[in-house]
């Protein structure tokens, strides 16, 4: 059981982080989800205002878009026992001058990843989810590569009301990403296939 132990403190500890606390208009309120059993990590950007008021992470119409993508109903979604949510901002960054939600804080996934994900031993595909989880750089090339880390890793778009379009001028997403996408969630969840 230990190990298992360790990783509820892991989590405890970043839920009570406040080392950006100073550059967050918000405040801190770490929002993730993490288990010893999870078989599915998804690594989003940050939370948006709706997680940070609520604590429920991709509770907002990006969720449900990425939902939609996974095959996967909110029940089976918020499974902290089989999925593991794990952004690269823990907190709400705030917004950005122009518009749009500021990029996660840049000293949180390292001070917090390292200790986390190697305690997540069950986890089988892992979702990065957005340009920040890809590690920056250009979206576009990265997903359009998305077979190179299969099983282990499949790097996604924003699943916001901005990639609309973007899906439109790349119908491989659909035709050919997403039933892969689907396949591998369903199979990894042990859940029966639509």
């Amino acid at each position: 059981m230990g190990h298992h132990n360790s990783l509820s403190n892991e989590v405890a500890a970043a839920r009570a982080c406040t080392l950006c606390a100073e550059r967050l208009p918000l405040g801190p309120r770490p929002v993730l989800r993490a288990s010893a059993t999870a078989r599915l990590l998804i690594i989003g950007q940050a939370p948006g205002t709706r997680v940070h008021a609520t604590g429920i992470p991709w509770n907002d119409p990006s969720g449900v878009r990425l939902r939609e993508w996974m095959g996967v109903a909110p029940a089976q979604f918020y499974d902290e026992a089989r999925i593991a949510i794990l952004p690269m901002g823990l907190c709400y960054p705030g917004r950005l001058p122009r518009g749009g939600d500021a990029p996660p804080d840049p000293a949180c996934a390292p001070l917090w990843h390292p200790r986390l994900r190697p305690l997540m031993r069950e986890i089988r595909l892992t979702l990065l989810v957005g340009s920040y989880a890809l590690g920056g750089g250009p979206m576009t090339p990265r997903v359009m590569d998305w077979r190179r880390d299969l099983p282990a890793v499949l790097p996604l778009p924003h699943p916001s009301w901005r990639t609309l379009a973007w899906e439109r001028r790349h119908p491989w997403f659909r035709e050919e990403l997403l039933p892969e996408l689907r396949r591998l969630v369903a199979e990894i969840l042990g859940t029966p296939n639509e």
